[in-house]
Order: structure tokens, then C-alpha cells, then sequence
């Protein structure tokens, strides 16, 4: 698998315009801030939150949505997956302090007292704006503990990207759901870095045992390694460290980016990362809630190219807009100092962030720039959906975790 499907990256392109002031949205186990995917067990709860810059306090709902297996609407009606209301007001709004960049703090538990989760699945999370139009969605999953899941990553076995790619073999044991026909009733998705544009769908046991299925695959569950993230930290806005070239103030604070180099030609470093999430966070004096505290600082990206791409969009992309593809995050080629330019608005933490290209005839590649290395620390899970025969719809009834590990 070289090229990221862009099946869902666009998710967002109907609403772009709605959410152009929407920032910094998070939808995260509650009180487990690095915990990054949006994946819990059933009768746990995620919390969303987002800044609207425009600072006046608008009116948002949340709307709650069970899916399919493949992110198709169920077909079942609210009242059969929640109880109480699968769409209400968001009512915890805080108005930010001590910042040049104003903006007001939205936060929701899902599911909360009013909107109880009742079944495990897959979920989208939207927020409606006070004329009750889609401004954002987010994609989330409830699961239950009734299968256990075990994911080894390796090096790919293929002889023609075995230098670049990684495979996921993994095994579902089910001791206490039993299956007449495996092959239809679970389905299994893979998931590289929490980024859903890189999922595999609908992947069928290669091994069916009593109460155990088996995924090992050679090539069929193969993903590009890619390589490790760039990072910068601006927790501190008005400094500069790792990664920062310089700091200046103006309306608000713009941080300036060494120019980062193309990675597709050298060898593979190991760099620690977070695989391309990112965290708010604010050590700035007399900052004690980074929430309503953190500023928030233009920062500027350049890539040194020494010519333009030809047919090709080049974006930054990572987790802090959902690796998703915007006007924002395009990136724009300057002829006088030969590198790809952008400035993205973005609130005080750590982030990763690689670059992806993209043209009209394949999805998002991330190691023309980056390249890819079967050695880089990639992390992937598996969600495990049920539908007995005559059932109505995808339970999820496990999750397995696994990373990369070079001695295996």
C-alpha cells in the first residue's frame, strides 16, 4: 500500500467554509490528553473541544451518528443506539485569557448524562452551528472487550518493498461470541497513526480456528513505512528552541521554522515522535490552564524544492487538522528562495507534521518527500466488527494495538 487513500480526507470540504475560524479541535479519552485516538471502551467517555477565534460566544450542538463497519449511516433510528438525545447544545464555554489571539473555549463530554451511548460501533461527531449546519465532523469508536486482539508489525516479506514497507499480521480470539459463517459476521480494519485515510477495510481471516481467527497476510495488510514526523515545540511562544529559527511579535506571535529538507534521499535516522498527533500545551509564566491560556502563533513552514512540482498539490499534514487537505495547509512555491512556503495558525504545544503530495490520478504520498523506510516506528490498530447473521448492525467487539519493532 504506497499511496493513503483520500476516500475521507475530504470529509470536512463541504463545511470548509463554516469552520475557517474553528481551531484546535480534540476529540480525546477524558483526562488522557495523550492518549490520540478517539477510541474507547463502551461506557467511557471522549471529550471534544475547539476554539472558535471569532471570541463571541456563538451557539454549537453536537450531533451523534452510528455508522457502519466501512463509515456508511447505519440505517438504525437515534433512539435504538442512544438514550436521551443524540444531538444538544454545548454548554461549557469559556472566553480565553491573557492572549493576544482571542478566541472562545468550547468542551463536551461524549457521552454525557443526556446522550448515553448504548451500543459499541463506529460513531461521527458533528458540530452544528446555531443555524443547525454541519461546521465539523470527527470520526470515534466504542468498543467492548469480547474478543482479545494480537497485532505483530514486520518487515514486509515481499522482495520488492522490503526496504520500505511494513506488514500487520495479527489474531482475534473470541472465546465467548460464536460464529456460524466468520467470514461474513466480523469484519477487520487496520489504521497506521490514527490517520483513518490510511485504513484497510474489510480484511477476511486467511485462518479460520475454533474461536480463533488468523490475519497473517503477506501482502494484503502491507502499509509504507514512510519515515519518522518533523516536529516543533512552541509551548514556550516567546522563545525559540529545537526546530525554531526565530520568534517575532506582532498581532500575534509568528514562529519561523528552519527550512526543512527533503528526507526521500538520505537514510533512515530514528527520531522519536509522536506519529504525527500533537498536544496543546503552554508553559508560558502564569499560564495554569492551557485550555483558555495557550496563544496561539502563525507558524511558518518551508521546504527546500528546487523546482516546482508539475500537476501536484503539496500540503503540511498531520493530526492537527485531522490530516485532512485544505487551502490552508496548501503550500505555495516561492521562485525567490526556492522552497514551498505556508503559515498555519496554530495554538501553543508539541506537534508533528510530514508532507504530503497530491495530484489529480492517486491518493496522498508521504514518502516523495519524506521517503520510506520499513524501520520507522509506526504504530496501527485493528478494530474487530461483529454482525451475527439477521443483526442490524457492527458491533465493535475488540482492538489490538501493535508498533514496528526492528528485532522481530
Amino acid at each position: 500500500m504506497n499511496k493513503i487513500s483520500i476516500t475521507f480526507c475530504c470529509l470536512g470540504f463541504t463545511s470548509i467554509l463554516l469552520s475557517q475560524n474553528i481551531k484546535s479541535i480534540l476529540l480525546r479519552p477524558v483526562n488522557n490528553p495523550k492518549q490520540y485516538s478517539s477510541v474507547v471502551k463502551l461506557g467511557k467517555s471522549l471529550e471534544l473541544s475547539f476554539d472558535d477565534l471569532d471570541a463571541d460566544n456563538k451557539d454549537y450542538y453536537y450531533k451523534i451518528e452510528l455508522m457502519t463497519y466501512d463509515w456508511k449511516p447505519s440505517g438504525l433510528i437515534s433512539n435504538q443506539y442512544i438514550d436521551g438525545f443524540n444531538q444538544n447544545s454545548i454548554i461549557n464555554v469559556t472566553n480565553s485569557f491573557n492572549s493576544l489571539q482571542a478566541y472562545t473555549h468550547y468542551s463536551v463530554n461524549i457521552p454525557n448524562s443526556s446522550s448515553i451511548i448504548t451500543k459499541s460501533g463506529n460513531y461521527i461527531i458533528s458540530v452544528l452551528n446555531e443555524d443547525y449546519e454541519t461546521v465539523f465532523k470527527r470520526r470515534c469508536v466504542f468498543y467492548e472487550d469480547k474478543s482479545t486482539v494480537g497485532l505483530n508489525v514486520l518487515r514486509s516479506r515481499n522482495a520488492n518493498s522490503n526496504q520500505t514497507d511494513q506488514t500487520v499480521q495479527f489474531r482475534v480470539n473470541h472465546p465467548s461470541i460464536t460464529l456460524n459463517n466468520p467470514s461474513q459476521e466480523i469484519k477487520a480494519s487496520l489504521i497506521q497513526n490514527n490517520d483513518w485515510n490510511t485504513i484497510i477495510e474489510n480484511i477476511p481471516p486467511a485462518f479460520i480456528q475454533h474461536k480463533t481467527l488468523i490475519y497473517n497476510h503477506v501482502s494484503l495488510t502491507n502499509f509504507s513505512g514512510n519515515n519518522e514526523f518533523y516536529f516543533f515545540d512552541t509551548k514556550y511562544a516567546r522563545n525559540t528552541s529545537l526546530n525554531i529559527s526565530k520568534v517575532e511579535r506582532d498581532t500575534v506571535y509568528n514562529t519561523y521554522l528552519f527550512t526543512d529538507q527533503p528526507k526521500s534521499r538520505r537514510s533512515y535516522t530514528y527520531n522519536p515522535d509522536i506519529n504525527g498527533q500533537f498536544l496543546i500545551n503552554s508553559k508560558d509564566p502564569n499560564t495554569n490552564d492551557s485550555r483558555t491560556e495557550a496563544d496561539y502563533t502563525m507558524v511558518h513552514f518551508s521546504l527546500a524544492y528546487d523546482t516546482p512540482l508539475k500537476n501536484t498539490q503539496l500540503y503540511v499534514y498531520g493530526g492537527f487538522n485531522n490530516f485532512e487537505l485544505s487551502r490552508e495547509n496548501r503550500m505555495e512555491y516561492n521562485f525567490k528562495t526556492r522552497t514551498y512556503e505556508a503559515s498555519i495558525l496554530l495554538k501553543q504545544g508539541f506537534y508533528n507534521y510530514t508532507y504530503a503530495i497530491v495530484d489529480n490520478n492517486s491518493g496522498i504520498n508521504l514518502k516523495e518527500i519524506g521517503g520510506s523506510f520499513f524501520q520507522t516506528e509506526n504504530e496501527y490498530m485493528a478494530l474487530i466488527y461483529y454482525r451475527p447473521i439477521g443483526g442490524l448492525y457492527d458491533r465493535v467487539i475488540g482492538i489490538g494495538y501493535g508498533v514496528f519493532n526492528q528485532n522481530e
